[in-house]
């Protein structure tokens, strides 16, 4: 199936989710219905709506019970891709519909959603503002205007079998390197030490999407401190030709990835890892808390350990940032209420229930000042650190156009379709052309 069509099968599945919902909010009570109208707004949430997601739902419905209902309209991962969602949401912005208030997005898609969107500058004040980590709503402007709120932030790490490690002489000094950051180099090396040559041994997102461009440009960053500073990307510098050879050697060359790992999005590498007991995975900070949820088997979750990523001999480890922002249509008709679920999204009480439910890291500066929650919560000053040493993707208003050409042709490299050479000339082509990649 083409891609087109699939995603225009989603658009119109969830047009039809909502219009189910709405018959069935009329047939389930519909003298409670007329009887509440002008008193009772719904809000109608799409996102990925897990366990934690839920849970600040439910907080919210309980607080503003008789006055707003947040609708929630679940796109699951498992179901929708990183941009399959954007595809989804684009069109049904782009049909004006007002079945939609509030959305998130892959936060370095604020920029191509903000002309969508409600600016909330009169509804935040600059000390609200403050009170957000500033990576996090460094996100959220366009042109001088606050477009969106965030709702957690991401940062790239690693996640290894310490069972394993630990066959490892000297194991507890192993673990030390790999939490603080192991040089790519070492990691080699522990091919041999393991006996794991020819088996599944490092394992990270390669399919043609978002998730291969943080695993690419985190390598780029990691070889040159200076990439995309000035928001620029430039796949002709020196780095960008070294970083993607390497992914394509960490396949063909040393033989540490599989060579499915061009299949892979995030939950797909979680799987492998686990039915396949390789070593490392590359991945978010909430693997395990979603998978505890849903995955079958949770026997080996004790053996899982979080680590930060890899880094290249003299240089600095960074992880790149992910995470995702809130959003207000300005096609909704209950503006006001949706800016109230936002604003509820962003108080130390939601932001600590998505992290203790579902491990999403916090946006709110306060959840950090509380020293004993922290205490609690050891995870937490170890993601607090990662994220001190992340980066952005570029914000350009283009960026969506731009990352599905890289994508694209850097997964083709990955796969052996072309060298690494013709994969970064086609892709600078492409982009400086102002081309339109159509899959």
């Amino acid at each position: 199936m083409k891609d087109s069509t699939k995603i225009t099968i989603l658009v119109f599945s969830i047009v039809a989710a909502l219009a189910l919902l709405a018959l069935y909010s009329t047939f389930l009570d519909s003298s409670s219905l007329l009887a509440s109208v002008g008193k009772v707004e719904k809000v109608y949430f799409a996102d990925h709506i897990s366990p934690a997601h839920q849970a600040v739902i439910d907080k919210f419905n309980k607080k503003y019970v008789g006055r707003i209902e947040v609708v929630p309209v679940d796109l699951p991962f498992s179901k929708f891709s990183t941009n399959e969602r954007k595809e989804l949401l684009a069109r049904s912005l782009r049909s004006k519909s007002d079945r939609l208030d509030v959305f998130s997005v892959d936060y370095i898609w604020t920029p191509r959603f903000a002309k969508w969107c409600v600016d909330l500058t009169p509804y935040f004040s600059r000390e609200e503002q403050q009170k957000i980590i500033y990576p996090a709503i460094q996100s959220c402007s366009k042109d001088g205007k606050l477009v969106a709120m965030p709702l957690y932030i991401d940062i790239g790490m690693m996640y290894y079998r310490k069972d394993i490690i630990n066959r490892l002489p000297k194991a507890d000094e192993w673990h030390q390197t790999l939490r603080s950051s192991i040089s790519w180099d070492e990691l080699l090396r522990l091919v041999g030490l393991l006996g794991y040559t020819n088996k599944p041994f490092y394992l990270f997102q390669a399919s043609d999407y978002e998730g291969l461009i943080c695993n690419y440009f985190e390598l780029v960053k990691s070889i040159d401190s200076s990439a995309f500073r000035g928001n620029t990307i430039d796949l002709r510098a020196p780095a960008a030709r070294q970083a993607l050879q390497f992914m394509v050697d960490l396949v063909h060359r040393y033989r540490i990835s599989p060579k499915n790992v061009v299949e892979f999005d995030e939950n797909k590498s979680y799987d492998y890892l686990l039915e396949n007991d390789a070593v490392f995975v590359r991945g978010w900070p909430n693997f395990l808390e979603n998978y505890r949820k849903v995955y079958r088997d949770t026997s080996k979750f004790t053996l899982i350990e979080r680590a930060a990523l890899p880094h290249f001999e003299g240089q600095r480890p960074t992880s790149v940032y992910g995470g995702w922002n809130l959003m207000v249509s300005k096609f909704s008709t209950k503006k006001e209420a949706a800016i109230e679920f936002v604003r509820y999204l962003q108080t130390e009480e939601a932001q600590k229930t998505m992290f203790e439910i579902g491990g999403y890291i916090p946006v709110n500066q306060k959840v950090y000042d509380d020293s004993l929650y922290c205490a609690q919560h050891s995870d937490l000053n170890y993601y607090r650190a990662l994220v001190e040493r992340g980066f952005h993707r570029p914000f350009l208003d283009d960026y969506t156009r731009i990352s599905d050409i890289i994508a694209h042709f850097v997964h083709r490299a990955i796969s052996k379709e072309i060298s690494v050479d013709e994969a970064l000339s086609q892709a600078s082509a492409m982009i400086e052309s102002k081309a339109l990649l159509i899959k």
